[in-house]
């Protein structure tokens, strides 16, 4: 029996390192390099903000400060916020003399069926759509990114030259609290893993994702496929829309050190809030598949090391290897933030953190408050 589970953990790395993408090698990056287009395309920048008082003006700054050869504008759509997060970009953009690139809109209420992001997004497409030259692409940016000068003019020509309907970078996360250095990496790990960006980037492929805090859209394509509307009530939005563009045309998606997130995690009650808010909604709130993920997870995380300290005999050996592919397959992703390799040890015990944070989500949703976000409950109700 043991000797069956210590071959079953070697067998899930095996295909995980070998079959699945080549996901760990972190080998999809934006690699800064810039196309000239003959004519650049106009884009309109879509910031959906709810009491983002702390980040807005680095984000508004960066943006206003892109080295952009074509027109661009800038919509920052005021969710209901209460500590003065549009007066902040006003003033920022004021500051830059760039007053007439930015547009505040006061988020309407929000209705029935909607989550309070995916509404912000609608009414600033919609502004940007009802324009009189409506813009080529949009831009969809949360409001604590920020950009490097180059990013906006190397998304849109790699969405030209390739004729992308999405282009997406998974923006550089904070990593400098305790909290942070502890569970960022892996977060990015599990994203990829779970979605694999070189089966995302193949164009005869059915998997689709996106990062939401960076996503350039094509305008017609986002029309054709049916508008936010379509992905309305969706918690995990990014992935939703992926999957409906991709039916579209090709997508593309990609690691960036060149763009990143201001949002700091100073606990690791924040970075439970942030995983809780959507893992249940991921799992399509089934507790079948709960189940099924965390005896996945006892298998895939937690198991090499309990065989390899305390079995006996092969299901040790087996262990130890499994163990050592983990650690092996983290390696990149740790690098990319800077983190030392022995953190690939602490893997099993990291995804533990993951796996309790995602039976609270499946906890809160069971109480009423899946999709807790900025004061509002958005999950489906149980």
């Amino acid at each position: 029996m043991v000797e069956g589970i210590a071959a079953l953990t070697v067998a899930i790395w095996l295909y995980l390192v070998f079959a699945r993408g080549s996901f760990w090698l972190c080998s999809e990056r934006d690699n800064g390099e810039s196309k000239l287009l003959s004519a650049w395309p106009s884009v309109a920048v879509v910031i959906p903000a709810r009491n983002e008082a702390d980040g807005i003006a680095e984000t508004i700054g960066s943006l206003l400060c892109q080295d952009y050869a074509g027109a661009f504008t800038i919509i920052l759509v005021d969710d209901d916020s209460n500590d003065g997060t549009a007066d902040i970009a006003r003033r920022t953009a004021a500051g830059l003399n760039a007053s007439e690139r930015l547009r505040i809109i006061d988020g309407r209420p929000l209705p029935r069926g909607w989550t309070g992001k995916l509404w912000a997004v609608k009414q600033g497409v919609e502004t940007a759509q009802s324009a009189s030259a409506a813009p080529d692409y949009l831009l969809l940016s949360d409001a604590d990114i920020v950009y490097a000068p180059e990013v906006l003019g190397g998304l849109v020509a790699r969405a030209a030259s390739n004729q992308l309907v999405l282009t997406s970078l998974m923006v550089k996360l904070r990593c400098e609290s305790f909290a942070e250095r502890s569970l960022i990496p892996a977060f990015i790990f599990f994203f990829q893993m779970l979605y694999p960006f070189p089966w995302v980037n193949n164009p005869a492929g059915t998997t689709a994702a996106a990062a939401g805090g960076c996503m350039l859209v094509r305008g017609d394509a986002l029309k054709a496929a049916g508008g936010i509307d379509a992905i309305r009530n969706a918690l995990i939005d990014d992935c939703s829309l992926a999957k409906l563009l991709k039916v579209q045309g090709p997508i593309w998606l990609g690691l960036t050190e060149r763009v990143h997130s201001s949002r700091p995690y100073p606990d690791f009650e924040d970075i439970r809030r942030m995983v809780s808010r959507s893992a249940y909604a991921q799992l399509r709130y089934s507790p079948l598949l709960l189940a099924g993920t965390v005896v996945g997870m006892a298998l895939t995380y937690l198991a090499p090391p309990l065989l390899a300290l305390f079995a006996g005999g092969p299901a040790r050996w087996l262990g130890l290897l499994a163990w050592g592919l983990m650690a092996l397959a983290f390696f990149p992703t740790l690098r990319l933030y800077g983190r030392s390799a022995s953190w690939g040890l602490a893997l099993p015990a990291i995804a533990l953190c993951y796996m309790l944070f995602t039976l609270d989500s499946a906890l809160q949703y069971a109480r009423g408050k899946g999709g807790l976000w900025k004061g509002r409950v958005q999950a489906l109700e149980p």
